[in-house]
């Protein structure tokens, strides 16, 4: 008989693992570039929304609790919003339901795409399986694993616009480049709470390469240019530069910060997380005016 309770619990454990409250983060930016480009809904469309909304949070998250278990189960932070703690009993379950699920969804992607979409899908699921598995982790390899974590979100994007045959100017490339260095500087600053664990636990990261006042400062110079980058996007898309300044603002109070102090760096992440859906409101509305007629 099937063990109700226990399922309920695992059902529990893998929401927690995919992290809802980052999943637009990945599906946004797949569906507005394609929506953006193509004007219409599609299975190509839905498919893949629904696909980076839960399928590939479920695999990125749920990848990296398991093979970080030892060192998260040391860590205070983990075991809520910023991360699940799963028991060792539910790590074969956890892989098999991160690759099950996503399975039926890139089978239809790679059905509904051509060799340009297949190679950049690819690209995207190496990173989201190279971060953490054991063999390769690029998590632990300092400045590779600030450029994986923001492929993770900015490959999502590629895919949508070459699955819609997007024009490649030279505008929607700086546009992209800007995502890019959010994406690192995000991760960067991130990785700063984690110093002093992750140094005593022999883990590498661009934080612990650098040290926590450089990984920093590296972040909101980070911001900055992407800031700076969006201003070369056409009208209306340069308003978004405006993103850059809340995330310069939440990461400034830590520019002298120490590696001994490095921890006080969690309350400008927790902060980050919620910034993530003001700046996505100010990047809906601007997507909002760039289809809008006549504009």
């Amino acid at each position: 008989m099937p063990d109700v309770a226990r399922d309920a619990r695992l059902g529990r454990r893998l929401l927690l693992a995919s992290r809802p409250v980052s999943w637009i983060n990945t599906a946004f930016p797949f569906a507005a570039p394609m929506l953006l480009t193509n004007a219409e809904i599609d299975a190509r469309l839905v498919i893949g929304t629904v696909f980076f909304l839960v399928p590939y949070n479920l695999a990125m998250y749920g990848i990296n609790d398991v093979f970080d278990y030892e060192s998260d189960a040391n860590n205070p932070r983990k075991g809520g919003m910023e991360g699940a703690l799963l028991p060792p009993s539910t790590h074969r379950a956890t892989l098999l339901w991160s690759v099950g699920l996503a399975l039926p969804f890139v089978v239809a992607l790679v059905a509904l795409g051509g060799p340009g979409s297949w190679a950049v899908l690819a690209v995207s699921l190496f990173a989201v399986v190279a971060y953490s598995a054991k063999g390769l982790r690029f998590k632990e390899v300092p400045v590779l694993d600030s450029i994986t974590s923001s492929t993770h979100f900015v490959s999502p994007a590629v895919y949508g616009l070459v699955l819609a045959g997007a024009d490649w100017t030279p505008q929607l490339v700086a546009v992209l480049a800007a995502f890019f260095c959010w994406g690192m500087a995000s991760h960067a600053f991130g990785a700063v709470q984690d110093v002093v664990p992750d140094r005593e636990a022999a883990i590498g990261s661009i934080a612990t390469a650098l040290g926590a006042r450089a990984t920093v400062r590296l972040a909101i110079a980070l911001w900055a240019t992407a800031g700076a980058l969006m201003l070369l996007a056409p009208w209306p898309a340069w308003l978004a530069a405006v993103v850059a300044v809340p995330y310069i603002a939440l990461a400034a109070p830590f520019w002298s910060v120490t590696d001994g102090e490095s921890a006080e760096a969690n309350r400008g992440w927790r902060r980050f997380l919620w910034v993530n859906y003001a700046a996505g409101f100010v990047v809906t509305m601007v997507c909002i005016a760039w289809a809008m007629p006549g504009r």
